[in-house]
Order: C-alpha cells, then structure tokens, then sequence
C-alpha cells in the first residue's frame, strides 16, 4: 500500500468579506512525507488562508483537510500538537528575550519546565542566537527575529512544518542561511510546507510545486518539469512602451512556440533555438521600426511558469485575517 500523505487537503473552501472574497475555490493537493511543498502564488491567491486552515487558525466553509492522517476540523488540538508554524510575521513577543519566547513556546506545548530549558538552549545555539539569548527582542535585528521566529515553530520538533513566506524581507545572506536550515529539516524528515513568491526559493528547496491562483491550484509538478513545459529558451524583450511591445508581440509570433505574453513594455515569448530566434527577432523588429531597447535570452524560470499560467507576476492583497500569534500557534 503506497504510503499516507503527510498532507491532505481536498476541495477546501474559504468565503471572506460577508461572500464577496472567495479566498479558497475547492482547493486540493497534497504532500508527500519526508518532502518540501512548494506553494507559489501572488498576494491574494490564497496561500496563506490554506496555512491557516491547515495550521487550525481558522475553518473551512467546505472540504476537507487532514495532517498525517488526522482531520484538522474533527481534531484540532490534535494537530496542533503534530505541527509548527513560522507566517510571514515574527509571532514572538518583543518584550520577552529569546531565551524567554522560546520557553513560553515550550510551556504553552505542554513540556515541563526542564525540558523547555535544554530545547530552547538547544535551538538558541543552532540558530546562531545564544549570545544574545538574554537580549529582549525589541534589540534584535530583522533577521535575527526571523531566525527565532523559525526556532519557535521548532521547540516541540513537530513533523510536519507551514512556512508561510519565511524569508520576506530578509537579506540575501540570512535568506540562504534559512533555505540550509529548511533542507537540514527534512534530511532528518520533517514535512515541510512553504509558500513563497521568491520562485527562486522554490527551485532551491521544493520537492514538488503546486502554483495556486484565486484560489485553486493550476498547475502542479517538479521545479523541472514545470521550466521543461515551456520550451528551451526564453525571449525577454523590452520597448519603450505597452502598445510597442503589443505590436512586437503579434509581429514574433511566428517565431515562438507559445503565444507571447505581454508585461508593461516588455513581452516574453519562448523558442526552441534561442540565438537564431534572437536574431530573427532583431530583424523583424527593426524592419517595423520598432526600437528594442533590451534584448536578453536566458533559461526558463518558475517565475516564467507563473507568468505564463497567469499572465501576471503578482496582485494586491485580498482581506484575510490577522497574524498568527505565538500562543495561537502553540495552544493545546
């Protein structure tokens, strides 16, 4: 018999906004033990309402969602004790120090106050934290609360992991020193679930990618296998405007094996045989009298999945409900 998923999540449906906002349109996916969950989408696609759902922060409307076999609606406070959580927000209290959230983390997880001790001194040290352990935290630096903040979703070494865009905000040395963090997780095989709109991020860490869009999932696969859909090469070319780089769109066409898709003043199309489409391209553009103000040829990117299943990069936000808390996260 194939093994259970280690998540499970059919048909969920999220109505915020008195059912204008349908933040979850029958979702469904589901990950695999011992794997990285990749789960890309813009602000608003739904994302972090799935974390929450899954997470027990909020309910469904409809659907059904299970953590290593057990129902999230039927028993909450069971899952609650097999999960972590690090949301896009540092759900730590400023005003304690490290040491001190690390311990009320444990505390609220029901360990006795030794073992909470020796976990939290544990996790200070492997996140590089220990020497300002005894700091409050509103002396920490943005990075520093993210690494704490990633170490209190660990004090009860759960099984399964939600990373709900872990690394925003973050600088580029700090963001890698997570991604090492994350993988060295599930080596030792921890679950983890990471949304995020760094698609390089995902190409990193992701077993498998599901790329969500208003609320449901359209498109799923490898990083691989997603890139390899789109062909050898991609066409990046910009002009001085959205009616230019329309007119260029029509006018390439003929040479891409994808309708192109038009950006503001830039268009993508993806060819086959990138430098002689690069230079076909030239030609029949300057024939037109089109003026190309960039021309780059480059591999295809999940970013370039995204763009192409959507036609966008990213939207604004829709309503969802507030950050998730530190006791939220922990309660029985």
């Amino acid at each position: 018999m194939p093994e259970r998923p280690a998540i499970e999540v059919r048909d969920l449906v999220k109505v915020f906004t008195k059912g204008r906002v349908r933040a979850l349109d029958e979702l469904s996916f589901e990950a695999a033990a011992g794997t990285i969950l990749g789960v890309l989408g813009p602000n608003g696609a739904g994302k972090t309402t799935a974390v929450r759902i899954l997470s027990t922060v909020i309910r469904p409307d409809a659907g059904r969602a299970a953590i290593l076999g057990i129902d999230v609606g039927q028993d909450p406070a069971a899952v609650r004790r097999i999960i972590g959580l690090a949301g896009q927000n540092a759900a730590v209290d400023e005003n304690l120090s490290g040491r001190q959230n690390l311990l009320m983390i444990g505390r609220l997880s029901h360990m006795g106050r030794g073992p909470a001790r020796r976990r939290a001194d544990e996790l200070l040290e492997q996140f590089e934290l220990t020497h300002a352990a005894n700091r409050p935290l509103k002396t920490y630096s943005g990075g520093m609360r993210r690494r704490l903040d990633l170490a209190a979703a660990l004090v009860a070494e759960p099984p399964v992991l939600f990373f709900d865009e872990p690394t925003t905000g973050l600088d580029p040395h700090t963001r890698q020193e997570m991604w090492t963090w994350t993988e060295r997780l599930v080596r030792g095989g921890t679950t983890v679930l990471l949304t995020t709109q760094y698609l390089e991020e995902a190409d990193r860490l992701a077993d498998k990618v599901i790329v969500v869009d208003h609320g449901r999932v359209i498109a799923e696969g490898t990083p691989a296998s997603l890139k390899a859909d789109l062909g050898a090469t991609v066409l990046l070319v910009t002009l001085e405007d959205h009616e230019r780089a329309t007119k260029a769109a029509a006018l390439l066409a003929p040479i891409a094996n994808r309708p192109p898709v038009v950006a503001d003043s830039s268009l993508e199309i993806n060819v086959d045989d990138g430098p002689k489409a690069g230079s076909e391209a030239m030609r029949a553009l300057d024939g037109a009298g089109l003026a190309v103000l960039g021309l780059v040829l480059r591999e295809p990117s999940l970013d370039d999945v995204f763009l192409r299943l959507t036609g966008h990069r990213a939207e604004g936000a829709i309503a969802e409900e507030p950050p998730i808390t530190a006791a939220a996260r922990a309660a029985p």
